[in-house]
């Protein structure tokens, strides 16, 4: 699981949850250093910032799907609107989140993107209920 962020409490608060609820996460602070950092072993998906220093989240979307890379992407924002998200989703986003987001709906979207990569829909823990991050 890789989140991609570049305000440092957000990223780390996400990293934070998504390993209680059993994944294990790796954080950037933007795209360049996910391209350059990332391991291709960590199963999972992209949770990822729409507004991004230098290269955006739509741009980074659109550059891993020029490669053989297929990691799935759930799109976090706070300043997103109705075209921005259907150009994600069209572009193969499994979702569009807006922050503040509940974490059960991350969940839910980061069960969906994994489960065909798994072949299984994975157990996270229910711990999560209606707490937005």
């Amino acid at each position: 699981m890789f989140v991609v962020d570049d305000e440092e409490s957000v990223r780390n608060s996400l990293r934070r949850f998504l390993t209680s609820v059993g994944l294990a996460a790796e954080a950037f602070p933007s795209a360049e250093a996910f391209l350059e950092q990332a391991r291709a072993d960590v199963p999972g998906c992209l949770v990822l910032d729409i507004q991004l220093p230098e290269l955006s989240g739509l741009e980074l979307q659109s550059k891993l799907a020029g490669t053989d890379a297929s990691l799935p992407i759930v799109f976090l924002t706070g300043h997103g609107d109705i075209p921005m998200s259907v150009k994600a989703m069209k572009a193969g986003a499994v979702e569009f989140l807006t922050k503040p987001f509940r974490q059960s709906d991350l969940v839910d979207a980061i069960r969906s993107a994994i489960a065909p990569r798994t072949g299984s829909d994975r157990s996270l823990q229910s711990c999560v209920g209606g707490t937005s991050l």
